[in-house]
């Protein structure tokens, strides 16, 4: 009997293990400047499948994002967030999405007044 019990306590263990080791976090750098470009970042990361978190740090245009890995990769989330509007290392926003950013998040040009 105690066998079993702890037999059945090692198997739920490794299920739990198993469940946690799927999450995974990273840091994306992703250009931006103001409150309305980190609300829109967060946004687009968190409507990608498997992704549980997301803050974007306007002073270190980082966007450090928490995910299931087996649903979902950062290449995904970059996608999402260049599609946005927000270049990321390897995806850059669509001219014409980028465009329609209100003139404080156009991060591409240097005058660009930011709150």
């Amino acid at each position: 009997m105690k066998t079993k019990i702890f037999l059945t306590a090692i198997i739920l263990g490794f299920g739990i293990t198993a469940v946690f080791a799927a999450n995974k976090t990273e840091k994306i750098v992703v250009n931006g400047n103001c409150g309305m470009c980190e609300t829109r970042i967060e946004k687009a990361a968190l409507t990608v499948a498997g992704v549980s978190k997301a803050d974007w740090d306007k002073t270190t245009k980082k966007l450090k994002v928490t995910f299931d890995d087996s649903k979902t990769s950062v290449e995904t989330i970059e996608i999402a967030v260049a599609k946005a509007g927000h270049d990321t290392p390897k995806h850059k926003a669509a001219d014409e999405v980028y465009n329609e950013l209100p003139d404080c998040c156009k991060y591409r040009d240097k005058n660009a007044k930011t709150h």
